[in-house]
């Protein structure tokens, strides 16, 4: 398992390791600086569909770039990509349930299908941990906390479902600098959709996350604060029982070769 000292420091790099093998880990931390992206991969008979399902729900669903049917190269993100085995964990869904999660694809691609490469807050936690602001899991074999609300999505043809939210307890200090810093990149979920108490967007326990590792605060000076998440797609793939729809696994991303600051507004 590659170690804090040894994490990958380019999308390029990354991919290599995962490719052979070498990587299987959650990618917060890997690669500072690089666009990480969630991944949903559909038949091409749905993929319209889905991405207008991704139009209308940009927050959790912001659209990196397209691959087109039977293809794996990410050409315009990370050209020399192979999406069927750079991904370290991968989720495979058939009619809404969960049934495999390979280290690769090869036993599941086929020709129709269209690969999504969606936004993900990884890309803004450089931002965030340049403005003093601690992420326990950053870098580390741990996972951030993601929660399912009954906040619902704009549906589009089949698909619709729960938003997934990423949470994160930011000190009551510098829980203004972290919406400063998160704004900058829409891209890649941009500024929280909720700050405090998780009941109010339908979350019973703080505490017990439905995706990742849970996070306790050092004390009651830290606010819990809720991005949209690209998990989004996994909860919509079991609401909408696709009949095939692969993604990554919760915090296992692919990793681009863009830069953050590609992506950032100002």
């Amino acid at each position: 398992m590659t170690t804090a000292a040894k994490m990958p420091q380019t999308g390029a790099e990354l991919r290599r390791l995962v490719r052979e093998g070498k990587f299987r880990q959650p990618t917060s931390g890997v690669a500072p600086d690089h666009v990480q992206a969630n991944v949903a991969i559909l038949p091409k008979e749905v993929a319209f569909d889905f991405l207008l399902f991704c139009q209308r729900n940009p927050k959790p669903c912001p659209v990196i770039e397209v691959i087109e049917p039977g293809q794996v190269e990410a050409q315009i993100s990370s050209p020399g990509s192979d999406i069927r085995t750079d991904v370290p964990l991968y989720r495979v869904y058939k009619d809404g349930a969960l049934v495999d999660e390979p280290p690769n694809l090869n036993e599941w691609w086929r020709d129709d299908l269209v690969t999504f490469l969606l936004g993900c807050s990884f890309s803004f936690e450089h931002a965030l941990i340049r403005n003093g602001i601690e992420l326990p899991y950053f870098g580390t074999e741990r996972n951030v906390p993601m929660f399912k609300t009954t906040v619902p999505t704009v549906p589009a043809g089949p698909f619709s479902g729960p938003l997934v939210v990423s949470q994160r307890w930011i000190p009551q200090d510098k829980v203004v600098r972290a919406v400063q810093a998160t704004s900058r990149f829409p891209a890649v979920h941009g500024a929280p959709i909720h700050i405090g108490d998780g009941a109010a967007i339908g979350i019973k326990d703080q505490f017990k996350p439905d995706y990742g590792d849970a996070w306790i605060p050092e004390d009651d000076s830290f606010v819990p604060v809720y991005w949209a998440c690209g998990v989004t797609p996994q909860a919509v793939a079991m609401a909408s029982k696709s009949e095939l729809m692969i993604t990554h696994s919760p915090g296992h991303m692919f990793v681009t070769d863009m830069k953050d600051e590609d992506l950032a507004v100002f």
